[in-house]
């Protein structure tokens, strides 16, 4: 696989990015597509040299055609992720994710890409009910009027297109569902990212004593948060061993509380706090933990833990909180 001809589309957004990265130490030559509308140059800047950038929409039928020309392989990751946008941008999510997949098998198809890698998600399960959840839970759209399945509704797409179109137009396709995929970097409309943010703003109105910090639900809500670095991993891993029409979980079985991640972001920031817990969102997850053992059965093992990739993640937010968008 070392000289493939390897499209990333959504390169230069944070788990494209990173990914890209990997593909080029494998060897590959790599060109990415990406409109930048939520990617960025700056994470690109140190292998600039090393790959082809290709602007443009996804949802554009004849500038992804001109991307996949002279193309091998495809790691379709342009969609439009985060929570903030699910609820409030339902169409534009459902609009990039839809068009984005036929836009791109069609172009696979009409040049001859015989290899598809799809970045899925966790959000396809909604609710899953077993816990850890493995790859063969339902696929669930629990309420079609809750903007918030916009996201996991155009995945539960995505997927059913690729492999279907995958049974008789492509030689390999492989899915991958990551899970609560978190760094540096990584954006501004996820948790870890906003509680960051909030806890600097809360430290700064209440410089002594415990600092109060607000969160959604009564604390006792659960995430298997996994470091971008693991992701790619696992994601490499499944690259080279993964089956034909396969899915995979890319994630960790390292579950916590979202009160005890408010609790381990304020403790690196040396300070206590008092929760005051709030309503959730409607149709947030409750819990999540992924089942990993059918990617573990490749090779793949989680190597990065919470407590390792959190503080310089924290410490990416605090230095750059001037980069962040102005609410």
């Amino acid at each position: 696989m070392s000289q493939r001809r390897v499209l990333v589309t959504g390169g230069s957004g944070f788990i494209g990015s990173s990914l890209v990265k990997a593909l080029v130490k494998s060897g590959a030559r790599v060109r990415v597509f990406d409109d930048n509308s939520r990617g960025s140059p700056r994470r690109l800047a140190d292998i600039q040299k090393d790959i082809e950038f290709t602007g443009g929409d996804i949802r554009d039928a004849g500038a992804v055609d001109a991307a996949m020309r002279s193309i091998d392989e495809v790691h379709h990751l342009a969609f439009v992720n985060g929570t903030e946008f699910f609820y409030n941008a339902p169409e534009l999510v459902l609009d990039v994710g839809v068009k984005g997949i036929v836009n791109v098998l069609d172009a696979c198809r009409k040049n001859k890409v015989g290899s598809l890698i799809l970045a899925s998600s966790s959000e396809v399960y909604q609710t899953p009910s077993n816990i850890p959840t493995d790859e063969s839970a339902p696929l669930i759209v629990p309420d079609p009027q809750n903007p918030r399945f916009s996201y996991g509704g155009g995945k539960i797409i995505s997927e059913l297109m690729a492999i279907n179109y995958g049974r008789k137009d492509f030689e390999r396709v492989l899915i991958f569902r990551p899970h609560n995929v978190y760094g540096p970097d990584m954006g501004w409309e996820h948790v870890i990212p906003q509680f960051a943010l909030r806890m600097q703003r809360a430290i700064e109105k209440h410089p002594k004593g415990a600092v109060p910090f607000e969160i959604q639900g009564d604390g006792r809500e659960t995430r298997s948060f996994c470091h971008v670095d693991d992701l790619v991993a696992g994601v490499m891993t499944m690259r080279e061993k993964g089956e034909h029409l396969g899915i995979y979980h890319v994630g960790t079985r390292e579950e916590i509380a979202v009160a005890d991640l408010a609790r381990r972001i304020a403790r690196h920031a040396g300070r206590e706090i008092e929760l005051i817990t709030g309503p959730v969102q409607p149709g947030s997850t409750l819990r999540r933990c992924p089942d990993i053992s059918k990617l573990g059965k490749l090779g793949y093992k989680p190597r990065v833990p919470l407590d390792d990739g959190l503080p310089p993640t924290l410490d990416w937010y605090w230095r750059n909180a001037a980069l962040a968008p102005k609410s």
